[in-house]
């Protein structure tokens, strides 16, 4: 405990007598707001403020073995998606009374070295946003009963609870607007290869356009979530004899990098060629980009995460479920209408 009061230090048990309650109605006030009720708080904050008190977070954890830390690991930070994940999982986080430790792999390490290293600091929970995690490092983990969970994305066989968006119901949503928007030529331009995000929409939007009738489905392997694949991939298609007449990129980033290509093509967007992006980045309504989209459910994606953490927690850690929440399609300047 911080605090001195004529040179002595101020403990939890001071400003529990000052204020007439438990010492650890105190404890809780500070490491589980939820638990106390807001007037009980406020007059917790205020006596510890008046005498100098502040708790010990690295003593309590010693004798609770918690450290209400949550590491989120997150191999990507270039593609403005992942900020924004960053940002919606910590404003959760932090509201319930934690905090985060962010690990970023290098890149020319893997994420199970980076697991091995954060194992170290002892955290409650550790959430996976942008990368992948091997069988082995995921019996690591369970090994040592910590909870981790994957956000954004699932691992086929991978006993590890996930939350993600609903991507193939998305990517049947595009297909389906298009079609019913009067586009016959679709094309779909893929992200990161082996990510189910990718897998998902690709699924949900080809499978859909063959229920509607379409068997011609143009598909280019873009490689990666960068401006850069979606521009290359836009070329490629732009020089074809027999253009589509829409393009689903796997991701906004992408789309943008797309819309750039077409219009160097000398090619409208969306007279010539509609333009469908995935994410919802804060740059796609801006008014110079005004791009169609699928909208990510973050927030209700961080609060499902955090549900789940909680109740592996309370349950032995033995819970293992995916949980897929829907996006919503944004329309906006780079589809036309029928």
């Amino acid at each position: 405990m911080h605090g001195r009061h004529k040179g002595r230090v101020i403990t939890a048990e001071d400003v529990a007598r000052v204020i007439g309650v438990s010492q650890s109605t105190i404890s809780r006030a500070f490491s589980n707001p939820e638990s106390v009720s807001p007037a009980t708080r406020a007059r917790v904050l205020t006596a510890a403020q008046s005498l100098g008190y502040q708790p010990n977070v690295i003593a309590r954890s010693l004798i609770t073995r918690r450290t209400n830390i949550i590491a989120i690991v997150m191999a990507n930070l270039t593609d403005p998606y992942y900020p924004q994940i960053l940002d919606t999982l910590t404003q959760a986080i932090q509201a319930r009374g934690r905090q985060t430790l962010l690990f970023i792999p290098p890149e020319d390490g893997t994420i199970d070295d980076t697991l091995a290293s954060l194992l170290q600091y002892q955290v409650d929970a550790i959430i996976i946003a942008s990368a992948s995690l091997t069988s082995e490092m995921a019996r690591v983990c369970a090994a040592r009963q910590t909870p981790v969970l994957l956000f954004n994305r699932y691992v086929p066989g991978v006993r590890i609870s996930a939350v993600s968006c609903d991507n193939v119901a998305s990517g049947r949503d595009v297909a389906e607007f298009l079609h019913g928007s009067g586009h016959s030529r679709p094309a779909f331009v893929s992200g990161e290869h082996g990510a189910t995000t990718n897998a998902d929409r690709r699924a949900g939007f080809v499978e859909t356009w063959h229920e509607l009738g379409v068997r011609s489905c143009l598909q280019v392997e873009g490689g990666a979530y960068t401006f850069e694949a979606g521009f290359e991939a836009a070329t490629i298609i732009a020089r074809r004899k027999r253009r589509p007449d829409s393009i689903f990129f796997a991701s906004d980033i992408m789309a943008l990098g797309g819309i750039h290509a077409l219009q160097q093509a000398g090619l409208r967007v969306p007279e010539d060629i509609s333009v469908v992006g995935f994410d919802d980045v804060p740059l796609a309504s801006w008014p110079s980009f005004n791009l169609t989209t699928v909208r990510q459910p973050l927030p209700e994606m961080a609060e499902a995460a955090l549900d789940m953490l909680a109740l592996d927690d309370k349950a032995g850690r033995r819970r293992r479920v995916t949980q897929f929440v829907p996006g919503t399609l944004v329309q906006r300047g780079t589809t036309r209408a029928r």
